[in-house]
């Protein structure tokens, strides 16, 4: 994929350049007008989730969610729902976090908050330059660098991307079996996991591999677990034949 090439590129770069040079503690100039306002620091950023601009029809996010990563998700949900960019900024948000998930020393400088934040701002600006990022995933992470709360993106990417599939009317779901679904079965439990959600409604099936489970499936989704797993039925069967049995019942 382009975009995420161009993004392992940057972080490429600039981790080089972290091994090579030395950080420098010198404050760069950074364009105002590169920080949304609302995105200037985590209070801003909380009020960005509620304010609206005058005339706009008020945004809402689709499922409330709480925290600071919550509040960072929804901010940014209310952002690129306005730019009408909610795909492109999901896209270039989780290429990211993989790009960065690969390049170690660039995860650890995220991580590090002895590193000064206009350092951390100057290698955002450079790397969302680099991936040709839009304006609204830029300013984003440029607050998260300001705030140091680079350490925290792939969770906030997760939420951020809990909230675009809700607005898409999608719900994951996760399957866990011993060996791969064949395609026929996947397609079955996908229509039975449909019927049980309504219309209206995707499903995004992601599969898990756990040997440890011996057999059946695990299925997720919502705040609801199947557990048809072998290793619970048997833990099951293991109970019932400890129990002691009533023979005046």
């Amino acid at each position: 994929m382009a975009m995420a090439a161009r993004v392992r590129s940057g972080v490429t770069g600039f981790t080089e350049a972290l091994i090579t040079d030395s950080l420098s503690t010198q404050r760069s100039t950074v364009a105002p007008a590169l920080i949304c306002s609302n995105f200037t620091n985590i209070e801003q950023s909380r009020n960005f989730a509620s304010a609206s601009a005058p005339k706009e029809p008020k945004i809402k996010v689709p499922v409330a969610m709480f925290g600071g990563s919550g509040n960072y998700a929804s901010a940014l949900y209310i952002a690129a729902a306005k730019a009408k960019a909610l795909d492109k900024v999901e896209s270039e948000l989780l290429d990211f976090v993989a790009a960065t998930s690969k390049a170690s020393t660039f995860s650890q400088f995220m991580k590090d908050l002895a590193v000064p934040a206009d350092t951390r701002v100057k290698a955002i600006n450079e790397i969302c330059a680099q991936a040709k990022f839009s304006e609204v995933t830029k300013n984003f992470l440029v607050v998260l660098a300001d705030n140091g709360r680079l350490r925290h993106v792939d969770t906030i990417a997760k939420r951020f991307s809990d909230l675009t599939m809700a607005h898409r009317g999608e719900v994951k779901a996760i399957v866990t079996t011993v060996i791969p679904l064949p395609a026929e079965e996947e397609k079955e439990l996908k229509e039975t996991l449909r019927e049980i959600l309504g219309k209206g409604k995707t499903v995004k099936l992601e599969q898990k591999i756990d040997p440890s489970i011996l057999g059946g499936l695990v299925v997720e989704f919502g705040q609801k677990v199947f557990d048809m797993s072998i290793k619970t039925r048997a833990r099951q069967m293991e109970r019932f034949l400890r129990d002691p049995i009533n023979f005046d019942a």
